[in-house]
């Protein structure tokens, strides 16, 4: 595959004049040339002007910016509530759920520690539909989570467009996640979505994270509640406090 890559690129190449001659001063000048090694950039912790080039210091000041210490919220003052529902569902997972689960996630999502991209996954899932379906209704049956599906791999990315990257703000983190363990944690997902919808256990004012409510579901909220105010007979004065209201028309 290597050799047919390299002919067809040589055969590309060799259709323009500009592109051979470049190709050839690439060969004399820098083709010789090791492989810079990519290296972090000198960092400062974000109140201290102090900067370091040392190794350790910048996983140091990484750590501390990305993996602090958080204190535990105090919830004592928060009354215990019971919901006295009764919902019944077959929790047993069809080849169809693990057929349409792996069909939604994105082919070239970057690689997780398991080594298994989602394009691999969706070119052979025909041949492994049955294992996959016994291997997470196994999971649901005996109630137990796979180590293998809990490791994660956390990349630190710089943050794109910015003029500096000495300072620790200007750098942030995606976790890879083992592709079995998002396949099962969205099968289940969907189905706790559809049974609290279903059976109308959240409240009218719950937009986030549910399906076919839209920005204009939340701004009919608000205009209602706006008119409720309005109509009462003590007349009230609004606030509203917006959070994030660029990403949200982004």
């Amino acid at each position: 595959m290597k050799c047919a890559h390299f002919r067809s690129q040589m055969h590309e190449l060799s259709k323009a004049f500009k592109s051979i001659w470049r190709f050839a001063k690439w060969t004399r000048i820098k083709s010789q040339l090791s492989k810079k090694l990519s290296q972090f950039s000198s960092l400062k912790w974000s109140n201290i002007n102090h900067m370091t080039m040392m190794f350790k210091k910048k996983i140091e000041i990484r750590r501390r910016k990305f993996f602090f210490s958080s204190s535990q919220a105090n919830v004592s003052d928060i009354t215990k509530s019971f919901i006295s529902l009764t919902v019944s569902f077959n929790s047993r997972i069809t080849e169809d759920e693990v057929k349409q689960t792996i069909r939604r996630v994105k082919a070239d999502k970057a690689l997780s520690t398991s080594d298994i991209s989602n394009r691999v996954l969706q070119a052979s899932f025909a041949e492994l539909i049955s294992v996959l379906t016994s291997l997470f209704n196994a999971c649901i049956i005996h109630k137990y989570h796979s180590k293998q599906f809990k490791k994660t791999q956390t990349i630190v990315l710089c943050k794109s467009k910015k003029s500096d990257y000495i300072d620790s703000k200007m750098y942030r983190l995606i976790a890879l996640f083992n592709i079995m363990s998002k396949v099962l944690k969205s099968i289940m997902i969907k189905r706790l979505s559809d049974i609290v919808e279903t059976h109308y256990m959240l409240s009218n004012a719950q937009m986030r994270v549910r399906c076919k409510w839209f920005m204009i579901s939340t701004l009919n909220l608000l205009i209602n509640q706006v008119h409720i105010v309005w109509n009462c007979e003590i007349k009230y004065v609004i606030f509203m406090l917006s959070l994030n209201i660029v990403k949200a028309f982004n």
